[in-house]
């Protein structure tokens, strides 16, 4: 009904918060970044109601390899920076890495991103992230989602999720169940924090230590905020490099640092002796440790200390690994042995 008096506007979806327009933007930008990423796999893509892949051919036994992430309170950094054009590299190698590690090759990927109301430009900085961090592991990115939620996020602010699906042969699977005493370890060095332990990172630098991104500390090349936003590693290339059957188990160092992480593909009766100073720490886990007078132990099981993904092989294969890698001028060390657990030893890793 309509009263006497000033009239009030109607309302709309857009008055409430939801921009439909903005929406629309967006999505006609993430097409156009998911071009590049497509595999002749893909049937439908971005655009539809759902997305269809076809299963590559040659496979006998196909199996999926599932996997989901985001990138944590990493994403604060990036909002105090401004700049959001790596973010969606994290995004992809968080879950792409860690189908890695089964043997998967990742197929295709895609994203959530959510926000309280949408601002085209910073959006489309991000999909353009996940698109790039797609074609630098060999998958596509099929499809997503771009929400408004007025009211459940700080003005400017969201949040990332990610969903990759991959596919491994059956007899192919590498799960650690052939890791056996004397086999070696080895380690492909990470690109610094990549996404993991940011709550204590943020804490540390600009709580504790009160530095701004802009800082340079003796401990760095670069400024502050140019090291925290360096993204995380993708190790597909890499790792499908090697020869088929070579690797017993892979090992994705995320949250948990080496200690949380390497025992997870040990079989039962092993242990990891990893040696602490056969890889070089990079200098942001030397500023972290001096900020907040952490122990090493701490800093092991918190960051990967400059190892981002691990790889067990039988000693015989060690070298056959280790040229191959470095063939594609991959750095890669000899980082410790796997060795018969005693039963008092409580954990199943240990550092010497």
């Amino acid at each position: 009904m309509r009263g006497k008096g000033r009239r009030m506007a109607g309302a709309s979806y857009k008055r409430a918060g939801v921009n439909i327009e903005a929406g629309d933007r967006v999505a006609a930008a993430a097409k156009a970044a998911a071009r590049a990423t497509i595999r002749r796999e893909v049937v439908a893509g971005v655009g539809g109601f759902g997305a269809l892949f076809r299963l590559p051919t040659g496979y006998k036994k196909p199996l999926l390899a599932i996997s989901t992430d985001g990138v944590g309170t990493k994403l604060r950094v990036a909002l105090m920076a401004k700049r959001h054009d790596t973010i969606g590299i994290d995004l992809v190698a968080m879950s792409v890495n860690d189908v890695l590690t089964l043997g998967a090759e990742p197929l295709a990927f895609l994203d959530y991103y959510v926000t309280d109301r949408l601002q085209p430009a910073v959006a489309t900085e991000v999909l353009r992230g996940i698109a790039r961090g797609c074609k630098m592991a060999g998958c596509s990115l099929i499809g997503g989602e771009t929400a408004e939620h007025p009211g459940c996020f700080l003005p400017g602010e969201y949040d990332l999720a990610g969903f990759v699906v991959g596919v491994v042969e059956q007899d192919d699977v590498i799960d650690g169940r052939r890791i056996a005493p004397g086999d070696v370890i080895l380690g492909l060095p990470s690109n610094g924090l990549h996404s993991n332990g940011f709550s204590l990172v943020r804490h540390l630098c600009f709580e504790r230590g009160k530095l701004s991104l802009r800082a340079r500390p003796p401990e760095l090349e670069v400024t502050l905020g140019e090291e925290l936003l360096r993204p995380t590693r993708i190790y597909v290339s890499q790792v499908r490099a090697l020869p088929r059957g070579i690797v017993k188990g892979m090992a994705h160092i995320t949250g948990g640092g080496i200690t949380g992480n390497l025992p997870r593909i040990l079989p039962p009766g092993c242990v990891a002796n990893v040696r602490v100073g056969s890889w070089p720490i990079p200098g942001v886990f030397r500023l972290l440790q001096r900020l907040g007078s952490i122990s090493d132990g701490e800093m092991l099981r918190t960051f990967n200390m400059g190892i981002g993904f691990m790889m067990v092989v039988a000693p015989r294969d060690a070298d056959r690994v280790l040229a191959t890698l470095r063939r594609k001028r991959e750095k890669v060390y000899v980082v410790g042995e796997v060795s018969r657990r005693d039963r008092r030893q409580r954990e199943a890793i240990a550092f010497v």
